[in-house]
């Protein structure tokens, strides 16, 4: 069995990365076999575990918690070829020998039903000055994602004072 992880961007692109050995660490930490340096990830955030016939994730009790199509993963959970998983920030596309061939963005919720006897709310007044979106700057610092071998490189050093510490 062969599995990809596959990053999606806002702009549409996308990166591989292929799962390159049978137990794959996400996370912060150096040591880790996928790397995201970002706060938002934890140290060890979560493992893939590749058998011959599935692909099972688990959260290492992550402090933001690793969803599979938008559902939090409490235990072990299977992964299924296009099933999405959301690390941190990013978004990733399950790819299990070559399926799905095409990856596409996750489809938005819905909007709740709207009740008829609702209050309207009060309206808020714009803000002063139209702060950047921060998904735009994300988008900004992954666009130049300089990936060697399976390593997310959002910048060059990675400055948490307590991996410093724990080094």
């Amino acid at each position: 069995m062969n599995a990809n992880l596959v990053l999606l961007r806002k702009n549409g692109s996308h990166k591989t990365f292929a799962l390159p050995r049978a137990l794959t660490v996400i996370g912060r930490r150096e040591d880790c076999d996928l790397r995201i340096p970002l706060p938002m990830v934890s140290r060890r955030h979560c493992v893939l575990r590749l058998n011959k016939d599935s692909l099972e994730l688990r959260d290492l009790d992550s402090r933001g918690g690793t969803f599979v199509n938008d559902q939090r993963v409490e235990s072990e959970v299977t992964v299924r070829p296009g099933d999405y998983i959301r690390v941190g920030p990013l978004i990733f596309v399950c790819q299990i020998d070559g399926v799905p061939k095409q990856i596409v963005p996750p489809k938005k919720a819905a909007p709740p039903p709207s009740k008829a006897a609702a209050k309207p709310k009060p309206k808020k007044a714009p803000p002063k000055s139209a702060p950047e979106d921060s998904g735009s700057k994300l988008d900004a610092d992954l666009s130049d994602l300089d990936v060697s071998d399976s390593f997310i490189n959002l910048d060059e050093s990675d400055s948490d004072l307590e991996d410093l510490k724990n080094a």
